[in-house]
C-alpha cells in the first residue's frame, strides 16, 4: 500500500499511522502473561498471582511499552516505503477519528535537505605553510632549559633583575580604598614573563630584599576583573624575597637528563625538530581544514532541520553543563543555559556536517583503512610508548569513529584544495604556534 506523504513546510512531512486494536491488544495480552510468570505480590507465591491483579499493576505501562514498539515500527517501515531521510524524531499524536477496529496516528518529522554544492573551482581558500628554522628550535631548547632551571637566594646588595623569582607583600587602593585581591603576603612570580600586568613586573626591577616602593598601575579596560578594569590603583610593594636563575648548559648531561637517544647535543636539536615539525604539521592542516570548512559553507545551498539544529543545541548545552561541573560549579546540572546562545554555532555545524557528509558520498571520500591505521600511527609517535597507544584506539569503537571523522575531514581538505581557487601563505613560525 503506497504511503502519503503530506508536504507541511520545506523540509516537513506528515504521514498518517493506522494500528489495529486486535493487534496492539493481543501483544499487551502476551506481554503481561510472560511478565506474570515472574512478578511477586503480597499473598501470591511467584508465578502464581491471578492475571487481573497483573493488569492492574502493570496493564498501563505495558501498553504504553506495546503502543511505542508498534508506532516506532510502522513509522519506519512507511518512510523506508516512501524512501525518506527522516531527521530526528517525529512528533506522533493519535486523531480524533480512524477507521473501525483501528488507531491512528499523525505522524511529523522533518526530512533532510537537498544539499546544492557550488563550483568548488570559484571557491577562494588561503592555504598556509610554516617551517621549522633554527631560531624555533633554538627558542624550544630555551623553554627546555627554564623547565628545569634552579633557583638560589642573590645576595642582598643586588636587586632583581628579569628572570628572577621574587617573593613579595604588596597592597594595592583605589581613590585610598583596598579592593578585592588588591593585597597578599609572600607573593611569588617570576619577573619578565608575563605573569603580572607589564607595569607591575616592570616596577620590582632593581629593588633590594627589605626594600618597599608604592608606584601608581592603571588596569587594562579589559582587565578580568571587571570591579578594577580601566581603573588606577596605587601599590604599596615589599621585597622579601629575590632568588637568581640558573640555567642548565646545553651539553651531553642535558641532553641524557632529557632520555634523549644518543645523548649528544645534535640528537637533542634532532629530536626538537622532529616534535616541532609534527606539531607544525598538525597545526597547518588545522588552519587550512578550517579555511576549507569556511569556504564549504559559503559555497554550499541548502535548508536546515530544525530537529538537528535542535539536537545539536542541546548537545552542546549538556557540554557546557559538564564542564561547569567539572570546575566544581554546584548543581552545575541544573544551571539554567539559554539556549540561544548556542543557536548560531549548533546551525553553523549542523550546516557543515550535511555539506561534508554530501560531499564525502559525490565524491567517495571516506576513511580507508590505510588512512586511519597511519593516522593512529601518526598520533601516536608523539607518546613514549606508541605501540600501545595504537592498541589503546583500535580497541575501542568510538575512539576509532573520532579518528575516522578526522579522516574525512583532512580527505574533505585536500580534495577542496585541489578544486578550489588556493592562495598559498607562508606563516612565521611564532605566529602559527601563538594563533588560537
Amino acid at each position: 500500500m503506497a504511503v502519503n506523504v503530506e508536504t507541511l513546510d520545506k523540509l516537513e512531512r506528515r504521514i498518517t499511522l493506522t494500528l489495529a486494536a486486535t493487534e496492539i491488544n493481543s501483544e499487551v495480552e502476551s506481554r503481561l502473561k510472560k511478565l506474570a510468570r515472574t512478578v511477586k505480590a503480597d499473598g501470591f507465591r511467584p508465578g502464581k498471582v491471578p492475571m487481573s491483579v497483573v493488569a492492574q499493576r502493570y496493564g498501563y505501562s505495558v501498553q504504553y511499552e506495546v503502543m511505542n514498539d508498534k508506532l516506532g515500527q510502522a513509522f519506519t517501515q512507511a518512510a523506508n516505503e516512501a524512501q525518506l531521510r527522516v531527521a530526528g524524531m517525529p512528533n506522533i499524536t493519535q486523531k480524533n477519528e480512524a477507521p473501525e477496529g483501528q488507531m491512528a496516528f499523525d505522524a511529523t518529522f522533518e526530512v533532510y535537505p537537498e544539499v546544492k554544492l557550488g563550483d568548488l573551482s570559484a571557491a577562494e581558500v588561503e592555504r598556509v605553510a610554516a617551517d621549522v628554522d633554527e631560531a624555533a628550535i633554538d627558542k624550544t631548547v630555551e623553554i627546555l632549559r627554564k623547565q628545569r632551571r634552579t633557583f638560589a637566594q642573590r645576595p642582598a646588595t643586588e636587586g632583581a633583575e628579569a628572570g628572577d623569582r621574587v617573593t613579595i607583600d604588596f597592597e594595592g587602593k583605589i581613590d585610598g580604598e583596598p579592593f578585592a585581591g588588591g593585597k597578599a603576603e609572600g607573593f611569588q612570580f617570576l619577573i619578565g614573563e608575563g605573569q603580572m600586568l607589564e607595569q607591575f613586573d616592570q616596577a620590582v626591577r632593581g629593588m633590594k630584599v627589605g626594600e618597599s616602593k608604592t608606584f601608581p598601575l592603571q588596569f587594562p579596560a579589559d582587565y578580568h576583573g571587571k570591579d578594577v578594569a580601566g581603573k588606577e590603583a596605587d601599590f604599596l610593594v615589599t621585597m622579601t624575597k629575590v632568588e637568581a636563575q640558573n640555567l642548565p648548559t646545553v651539553d651531553e648531561a642535558f641532553a641524557k637528563s632529557l632520555g634523549i637517544a644518543g645523548g649528544t647535543v645534535e640528537a637533542l636539536r634532532a629530536d626538537v625538530k622532529k616534535n616541532l615539525e609534527r606539531e607544525v604539521k598538525f597545526r597547518v592542516l588545522a588552519r587550512n581544514k578550517a579555511a576549507v570548512m569556511d569556504a564549504l559553507v559559503k559555497n554550499a545551498e541548502l535548508d536546515l532541520p530544525k530537529a538537528l539544529v535542535e539536537a545539536e543545541t542541546n548537545r552542546m548545552i549538556e557540554g557546557a553543563r559538564a564542564d561547569l561541573k567539572q570546575r566544581g560549579v554546584k548543581d552545575a546540572e541544573n544551571t539554567p543555559i539559554p539556549a540561544d546562545i548556542f543557536t548560531p554555532q549548533a546551525e553553523r555545524r549542523v550546516r557543515l556536517g550535511l555539506v561534508v557528509s554530501e560531499l564525502v558520498r559525490q565524491n567517495s571520500l571516506q576513511a580507508k583503512p590505510d588512512q586511519l591505521q597511519a593516522h593512529i600511527e601518526e598520533m601516536a609517535q608523539s607518546y613514549e610508548k606508541p605501540a600501545e597507544v595504537v592498541r589503546w584506539y583500535l580497541s575501542d569503537r568510538q575512539r576509532m569513529a573520532e579518528v575516522e571523522a578526522v579522516v574525512i575531514e583532512n580527505n574533505v581538505t585536500e580534495f577542496v584544495l585541489s578544486k578550489a581557487k588556493v592562495t598559498d601563505k607562508v606563516l612565521p613560525f611564532d605566529e602559527l604556534m601563538t594563533a588560537a
